[in-house]
Parts: C-alpha cells; sequence; structure tokens
C-alpha cells in the first residue's frame, strides 16, 4: 500500500474557494458571455513528510516478528511436572537451563488450566518425594486454600528460584539436527511476536507430544500387537488407537438450587442414554472419565476432540443438574477446562521400551533411576461414548523401578525425554503416565543431564560409565529408587551414635503392604485395593530434644543432612475437586518447623546452621569446614503445637 502525499489546507482558504464558486455558478450564462470555466481548486502545497519523533519504534527501525538467540547446557522442551522436575535438578547440579513451555503458566495437566490430579504409586510410603515433594510442601504453606491459580506461581517460583531462563507462550516448530546431534530447537512466542532459536549440549523433550521427534527421533503412536512383547494387555494387531483426552469440571456447594440451561449445541442426556459404568453423582468427583479421541488422532484432531467434549461436560451437568432424583440439587458449575488433558499421543523410542512384563516383574532394572505404582489403568479408546466399563486394571508389585535406558534417545545421541512420552509400550504407558510418576523421571533426566556436562559425555554414556554416580545422586536427593538404598556418609557412621536409626539408611517407614480386597486406597474401578502397612523407620524428638554424633577426636565436617517425616500418606497434598471451599490445609503436624545444627568446638556448642520456618521434608546444607568432636541436630519446634517431629535420618559429612 503506497503512502499519499498530505496537502495542507486552512478552514479559511477552504471557504474562499467554495465562495468563489457559488458565485460563478449562480451568474446567468451571458454575462460572461460562454459557459463559466469551472474554478481549479488551489494548488498543493508541498510539504516535507513528517518523521517521527526520537525514540519511537516505527516501521523504519523496528521489525515486526523479534529474532532471539539463547544457549544452555540444556535444553527442555515442556513445562509441566516432568519439565519442571528436569529443570531445577539439572540447574542445582550446575547445568544452565533454558525451559520452553508452550502455555502461559507452567505445570500441564496440573496447571489451573487443566486441573488434573497428581496421581503416583500406591502405598503410604511409596509416594514420590524429592522436587515434587518440596513442590507439593510448600503450596500448602503459600496457598492453604489449594487454589488452583495460586498453585501456578508456586511451581514459577520454584523455576525462577534456580535462575533458570523460562519462556513461557512458546511453542517449538522447529529442530536443526547433525549428525544425529540437536543443534537448535525454535520457537514461537505468541505474545512477544517472536522466534526463540535455543541451542543447547543435551535437549529433554518433556512436552508429551513428543515435540522433538522433529529431530528424526524415532517414535510410536498406538497399542503394540500381543506377540511383540507379550503382553497381557496387548492387541492381537498393532493399531493407532489411544487413551483419550479429558476436560474436567468443578463444582461448588450452594444453599439454593436453579436449574442448569445449557448450551444449544450440548449433548442431551437422559437415564435411558447417560453414559454407564460412570460416577454421575457430585461427591469426591473430578469427572475423569469426561473422554475422548482415542479412536481419532489425540494432536492432529485437537480442535474437534476439544469441542466433542465441550458437549459433553455441558449436556452431563444439565442431565446431573437438573434430575428429578436431586442428586445435584446442592452444587452448581464453578468452573469447566477449555484445554483438553491428554494421556497418550506419540511416545519417543530408547535403549529399552518398558513393557507390561517388566513391571509386573517390579522393574528390577540395573539402571533403575526412578519408580512407579499407579495400577495398570488403560482406559477403553472409546471414551465416554463406549458403554462398557471405561478401563481395565492390572495390579504391579509396587514399586517397580523405571530404567534410565527408557529415557533417552535410540537414536539422537543428546536427546532425553520425561513424562508420557517416555520409551514404552502402550500397557507399560497406563501405569507410569500419572504426574506424580513423571515427576519422579523428569528429576532423573535433569541430573543425568547435569552429569553428562560435567563428564563431558551423552546420555548414553551415563549408562556405560556413570550409572552409579547418577543413583547415588539420585538417593542423595531424597529421590526413591527401588531395590538400592542410600549410602551413609563414612563419617556418619565412624561416630558413637545416640540413636542408630537415624543412620541406618531408611528415609521414610517401610511399606510392606499389597493388594487386597478390603478397605483402602485405589482408583475408581478397581477390583483390589491397597492395604497400608508399614514398619517405622527413624525416632521422634521432642520440642527442645537433640540427636547427637560424637567422636573420639576432632574431625573437620562441611555438611548435614536430614529427612524429616512429612506424613506421605497425607492425601491433603493433593489440589481439591471442588471450588469455593474454605477449609485451609496444614502441614504435617510431626514436620519439625524450627531446628538448627550445632558442633561441639573446644568443649563449647556453636550454631553452624539454623531453618525457622521449614516446611522440607528434605534439608541439606554446606558450610566451611569446622573441627568438632561431636555434632547434633535440635529440634525446637513442630508444624503441630504439640506435636514431637518425627526424623528418619540426620548425618554429616
Amino acid at each position: 500500500m503506497s503512502l499519499q502525499k498530505k496537502t495542507r489546507t486552512t478552514r479559511r482558504d477552504f471557504l474562499k474557494g467554495a465562495s468563489a464558486t457559488s458565485i460563478l455558478l449562480a451568474m446567468p450564462s451571458g454575462i460572461l458571455g460562454a459557459a463559466p470555466a469551472v474554478l481549479k481548486p488551489p494548488a498543493p502545497v508541498a510539504s516535507k513528510p513528517r518523521r517521527p519523533r526520537k525514540g519511537m519504534r516505527t516501521h523504519e527501525n523496528s521489525p515486526v516478528i523479534l529474532r532471539r538467540e539463547l544457549s544452555a547446557d540444556l535444553v527442555v522442551v515442556g513445562g509441566g511436572l516432568s519439565g519442571i522436575c528436569a529443570a531445577i535438578a539439572a540447574a542445582r547440579h550446575g547445568a544452565s537451563v533454558v525451559l520452553l513451555q508452550d502455555r502461559p503458566m507452567l505445570g500441564g495437566n496440573a496447571s489451573s488450566e487443566i486441573r488434573m490430579g497428581i496421581m503416583g504409586a500406591h502405598g503410604h510410603n511409596n509416594k514420590e518425594t524429592g522436587i515434587l515433594e518440596e513442590l507439593q510442601l510448600e503450596n500448602i504453606y503459600r496457598n492453604p486454600l489449594m487454589r488452583y491459580t495460586l498453585w501456578d506461581d508456586v511451581m514459577l517460583s520454584a523455576v525462577l528460584a534456580e535462575k533458570i531462563t523460562l519462556l513461557l507462550n512458546t511453542s517449538v516448530h522447529s529442530v536443526e539436527t547433525e549428525n544425529n546431534v540437536i543443534k537448535t530447537v525454535t520457537g514461537w512466542n505468541l505474545h512477544e511476536y517472536c522466534e526463540y532459536t535455543v541451542s543447547g549440549r543435551v535437549f529433554a523433550d518433556c512436552s508429551g507430544d513428543s515435540i522433538l521427534r522433529l529431530s528424526g527421533a524415532e517414535f510410536r503412536t498406538g497399542r503394540e500387537a500381543t506377540d511383540e512383547f507379550d503382553e497381557s494387555f496387548a492387541q492381537p494387531r498393532a493399531d493407532a488407537h489411544t487413551m483419550g483426552n479429558s476436560i474436567l469440571m468443578q463444582l461448588r456447594e450452594c444453599k439454593e438450587h436453579r436449574p442448569f440451561i445449557p448450551p444449544a449445541w450440548a449433548h442431551r442426556y437422559t437415564d435411558a442414554n447417560a453414559p454407564k459404568h460412570r460416577k454421575l453423582r457430585a461427591e469426591d468427583n473430578n469427572f475423569w472419565f469426561i473422554e475422548y479421541g482415542g479412536l481419532i488422532d489425540t494432536i492432529g484432531d485437537a480442535n474437534k476432540i476439544q469441542f466433542e467434549l465441550k458437549r459433553v461436560v455441558y449436556g452431563l451437568w444439565a442431565y446431573m443438574k437438573n434430575h428429578p432424583d436431586g442428586r445435584c440439587k446442592n452444587y452448581e458449575l464453578d468452573w469447566v477446562g477449555s484445554l483438553p488433558g491428554k494421556r497418550e499421543s506419540a511416545r519417543l523410542v530408547g535403549d529399552v521400551i518398558l513393557n507390561q512384563r517388566h513391571v509386573m516383574d517390579a522393574g528390577r532394572f540395573p539402571d533403575s533411576v526412578a519408580h512407579g505404582g499407579w495400577v495398570l489403568d488403560d482406559h477403553h479408546p472409546g471414551g465416554i461414548h463406549y458403554d462398557g466399563e471405561p478401563s481395565k486394571f492390572d495390579y504391579p508389585p509396587v514399586p517397580f523401578g523405571i530404567p534410565y535406558r527408557s529415557l533417552y534417545s535410540k537414536n539422537i545421541d543428546n536427546l532425553f525425554f520425561a513424562g508420557r512420552n517416555v520409551s514404552c509400550t502402550h500397557a507399560a504407558l497406563s501405569t507410569i503416565r500419572v504426574m506424580a510418576t513423571c515427576a519422579v523421571m523428569g528429576q532423573a533426566v535433569g541430573t543425568a543431564a547435569a552429569l553428562t556436562k560435567k563428564h563431558g559425555c551423552m546420555p548414553r554414556d551415563i549408562y556405560k560409565k556413570h550409572i552409579a554416580e547418577l543413583q547415588a545422586t539420585l538417593l542423595d536427593d531424597d529421590q526413591m529408587i527401588p531395590h538400592l538404598r542410600r549410602k551413609v556418609s563414612p563419617l556418619t557412621l565412624q561416630a558413637t551414635a545416640q540413636f542408630e536409626a537415624l543412620r541406618a539408611g531408611h528415609d521414610r517407614n517401610i511399606e510392606k503392604g499389597e493388594w487386597g480386597t478390603g478397605a483402602g486406597s485405589g482408583t475408581g474401578g478397581t477390583k483390589y485395593r491397597w492395604q497400608d502397612k508399614q514398619i517405622e523407620t527413624g525416632v521422634w524428638l521432642k520440642q527442645g530434644e537433640t540427636a547427637r554424633y560424637e567422636w573420639p577426636a576432632p574431625v573437620m565436617i562441611s555438611s548435614a543432612r536430614a529427612v524429616f517425616d512429612t506424613e506421605l500418606s497425607f492425601r491433603g497434598k493433593r489440589m481439591r475437586k471442588l471450588e469455593g471451599t474454605t477449609d485451609y490445609k496444614e502441614l504435617p503436624a510431626m514436620l519439625a518447623r524450627e531446628f538448627a545444627l550445632e558442633v561441639l568446638k573446644d568443649g563449647q556448642w556453636m550454631e553452624i546452621a539454623r531453618e525457622k520456618e521449614n516446611r522440607r521434608r528434605f534439608w541439606r546444607v554446606k558450610f566451611p569446614a569446622v573441627s568438632c568432636t561431636a555434632a547434633r541436630l535440635k529440634v525446637i519446634s513442630t508444624w503441630g503445637a504439640k506435636t514431637d517431629a518425627h526424623v528418619f535420618s540426620f548425618e554429616v559429612a
């Protein structure tokens, strides 16, 4: 579009010209002896083009599309729980990190945008700890009413605290690969109108949808045939079907019943056509079974799936709310998701493909770095439109190990992955897809990525040369690995201990539960439920009491480590299914709130460190080496006014 020159005409010029023209047109034609000539408008006055004021952005000095370049040791794509934990773990172990997330908030399926519950291993003492437990405890501390939008910012704060470069609203759309090594990823930031190109040593695909398969990484989508891995959950023939996507809704209790009026495009349900085998009631329900898309493409048909789920949500709520039996008369619809949460799409292929047989054999791998413990929970691809049972179940040993070799690519040398897109079969995915399991896989990947920097190697080399170091680091960071126990520091073992239980290498009570048919914990529709049994470990310390180590001669110590009981059985760490509740969640009463580390130097007790508002299960402190003959942990207060502190372990090094 060409720019037109502007002519400056004043109001007086315009009126003079208009008056003259009017007089001439009013004269009889014979007065001048000819038809009157039409007056020409005044010639345009040339003017200099206006220049923008200095300092403004214009078409002359500012591009519409920005382009920026970044680099890091680890580039994480995907900001769900697996990506968050990968980024934090890597940063804490000395790697620089760029984290790209395509949504305006972190959390993925756990965020305020989708609101799926964070589920994980069955058994009170099998709960996933490490970074995930830290996030959940911080959420109770900062967000005691458990509001989802505040939970988003708890996750954001955890990422920002580690000096991670965070790119929200940034969708990766291209990957540059050379000789089976990813060089860069490029993403579009919708808010900034900016293309970011990020280079890295190693990359982690925590996107769920395996977007970094753009690199040429091997992947698979769908259900395997029985004869490939000898799985009972598999199909006679392989197909491209998956578990579906879900849009959730949340309710709020109310005192007055008002009928719900659904949109005209919503489905209409009656007792005759309402979905069978689903819990169509309000109590303790997030409506996970509102699921669709498994028979089509959960990525390529995402818009179609989204609209169909909306039609189901509003139709089902109208059926429930307006039902003559009054089942939902004391509830109203408070929130409906717009972005469907995905369970399954494309899975990347690693050196090991975790399968159902591995899981049922307790995942006894030499390179286990994380654990699972959810039931095998395979949703029918027909979703809400399938009239049969929505899921089929199997009951694995809990916990089972997840191998490191399923967390890096078979054919792209510097590609890690964590979350629901790891190297596994459809059957194995049905148990490891839950978000607490995804989080501990993410912590394993982030820690491994930092080790690749330390040793100047690639992901596969960690398995070949450094797997013991990776496992030891994860255990020391409070990550549970089945069939492995953390090694206690030699200095702690050399001491005379006031409490032997604190240096036994147990960081939790020992779970002895099993699947049974009585009361217990389980997921909807399961035949069996987990029967909790445990052996208590650690010691109980009264407020003001200490746990002490002594040495016959002075020793040098420069660090201390403690693990406290945060009530791993406490379901209240999960977000609420009902909105609008006003009861506050409290941190576990037996958790030490204030405590101090003291050393005996030259016959005098000296305080080295003090925590005044502790809300973490795992505590570690490093300090300049000090010579002492004794060290003690002193509990000053707990989160329960009159409750003793339960301490699982305490050691120095």
